[in-house]
Order: C-alpha cells, then sequence, then structure tokens
C-alpha cells in the first residue's frame, strides 16, 4: 500500500500560499533545490487539486525551468499526476490522469492499489479534504522565516482536531525548517 503524503511550504503564521496565489516568499536556496531535486527523483505519484496543477503545469514543462531546476524538472515532467478536478477537462501535462468524481472513494481505491507513495503539493482544498477523512500518512511542513500579512492557511476548514506527532526535522541554513508529523494513531 503507498503513503499518502502532504509537502507545502509555509509562512511561520501558517499560510501556504500568499494573496493571489503568491508563493514567491518561499526560500529556494542551495540546500532547499538539492531537497527538491531528490524528493522529485522518488519515483512516486504527485497529486493536486486544480489550482495548483494549473500553476505547475504552466512552469515546469518549460524551457526556463529547465534552466533553473534542471533535474527537479525533469522528475515533475517524468512523474505520474493525479489532479482531482470538477472542472478541469484536458490536462496538457505529459502523465497527467485527471480525476472527476468521488475523490474520497479514489484515493482510498489508488492508496490500496497502488505500491507507491503519493505526494500532494499545494492543493488545500483536497489536503483538507483527505486529513479528515484520515487518509494522509504524513504532513511535510517546510516552514519559512516570514510571516505574511494574509493568505490562505493550510487545513482550512477542518471539522475536528487532527493530532499530529513529530517524525523527522531538518534546519536548512537558510533558516527553512522541514517538520515532519504522522496523524496520532487513535
Amino acid at each position: 500500500m503507498g503513503k499518502l503524503i502532504v509537502f507545502n511550504f509555509l509562512s511561520l503564521n501558517g499560510y501556504y500560499k500568499g494573496d493571489g496565489g503568491d508563493i514567491s516568499w518561499h526560500r529556494h536556496g542551495g540546500e532547499e533545490a538539492e531537497f527538491s531535486k531528490e524528493n522529485a527523483q522518488a519515483g512516486g505519484t504527485i497529486v493536486f487539486g486544480r489550482v495548483t496543477y494549473e500553476m505547475m503545469a504552466g512552469f515546469w514543462p518549460t524551457a526556463d525551468a529547465a534552466k533553473a531546476f534542471p533535474e527537479v524538472a525533469k522528475g515533475m515532467n517524468e512523474s505520474q499526476k493525479i489532479v482531482f478536478s470538477r472542472t478541469l477537462k484536458k490536462a496538457t501535462w505529459q502523465n497527467t490522469r485527471i480525476i472527476s468524481d468521488n475523490i474520497i472513494d479514489e484515493m482510498r481505491n489508488l492508496k490500496e492499489k497502488s505500491g507507491k507513495d503519493m505526494a500532494i503539493l499545494g492543493s488545500g482544498s483536497i489536503v483538507s479534504q483527505f486529513a479528515t477523512e484520515g487518509l494522509i500518512d504524513e504532513f511535510q511542513f517546510m516552514i519559512d522565516p516570514v510571516a505574511l500579512n494574509s493568505g490562505t492557511p493550510v487545513l482550512k476548514d477542518i471539522p475536528q482536531k487532527i493530532d499530529l506527532t513529530l517524525v523527522k526535522s531538518r534546519v536548512f541554513k537558510s533558516g527553512t525548517v522541514l517538520l515532519c508529523y504522522e496523524p496520532m494513531k487513535k
């Protein structure tokens, strides 16, 4: 059975994106880029909601991405991708499958049938839905040393408390901190 992992970078005050979807505040320094490269080569499936998918599909297949982040771009483009969307009808980014209905049941089936891990990038709405249903096996939060005046919080509108246990951490030279949590067993 594959694991479902959330990877999001966050501001100190818990936003995963600023106003208008701004993510320019995230530190993409040498160590962080190396970490991204290692994760992009892991060979799992990448999972998105529509908004994050459209943003990523607008960057990673470009020449600019290949020039700036060659290994990450290669990994992102070659990876299998799933986008959960009721409105997206066609995916132009290679290796992408769209799932439009019954996303909770579909994710349960994907986890049971897949031997590979799946990573959700960004995609706050599906993160909240899957977390509420207990489908997420690990939360990886890269905390940037910045506070935003407004934005979109991670795990917005969850109906119940979700207790987590810290299983791994890493401090980057930039001051960015990676915190990895698993949901507590009930």
